[in-house]
């Protein structure tokens, strides 16, 4: 017997008591884990704790007072290079208007591959962002554009608000949108091969920025 048929028969054996005529809506799941984390989104701790992995990952993260965004954005920008930056549609136009309009990219129309490598990074917000494992969330929504753009140029600047972050991952999965194309992005890239040789860049940006806005209203600050 081979693998996948042993896994088969478990399955089949597994449900050999299982009415003909249920389906699995017709059973209740019972879901008693919690959905909450134990800090209150957007609070100093949670914002703390998102900041402090992040570095654990290699990645940078700067409070950022709400009516500075953009002069931070443009000085984060000057550090990418000469090269032109992305910025997806949707991102909010107050804070990226210190930016030289010259030297930006909108994706629109679609930037072939190549374009994108001779970027000298993007620059984009997130649906969410969690505290515990310092990820951030991505689902394609305005300001964070297609995949691609997060992937091949070599700084990923991501600008998040401080009640976006929230402490743990159950509590995130409350938050999105199931629907969406969610991707979790926790640090820069990084891979190892069979002897553990750390190699980053390999399969998305060596270099990863947040910007945390510190809302001015709320318990965050």
């Amino acid at each position: 017997m081979n693998a996948r048929t042993e896994v088969l028969d478990r399955i089949r054996r597994a449900l050999a008591d299982v009415p003909a005529n249920e389906r699995p809506g017709d059973v209740p799941v019972p879901r008693k884990y919690s959905r909450s984390g134990p800090t209150p989104a957007g609070s100093t701790a949670t914002v703390d704790l998102f900041a402090e992995r992040l570095a654990e990952y290699g990645a940078s993260a700067q409070l950022v007072p709400e009516g500075d965004v953009a002069s931070y954005v443009a000085r984060s920008v000057a550090g990418f290079g000469a090269g032109p930056v992305v910025v997806p549609g949707g991102f909010p136009p107050e804070w990226r208007s210190a930016l030289d309009p010259d030297r930006v990219l909108t994706d629109v129309p679609r930037l072939p591959v190549a374009e994108l490598d001779r970027c000298g990074g993007v620059v984009t917000t997130a649906a969410a962002a969690i505290a515990s494992t310092g990820t951030l969330v991505l689902d394609g929504g305005p300001g964070q554009g297609r995949r691609a753009l997060t992937l091949v140029p070599d700084v990923h600047l991501c600008v998040v608000r401080t009640g976006q972050i929230v402490a743990s991952v159950p509590e995130a999965l409350t938050v999105l949108d199931p629907s969406r194309p969610l991707t979790f992005v926790s640090g820069p890239s990084a891979t190892s091969d069979i002897e553990l040789d750390r190699v980053e860049g390999v399969h998305g940006p060596r270099t990863l920025e947040v910007l945390i806005v510190v809302e001015e209203s709320g318990e965050d600050r």
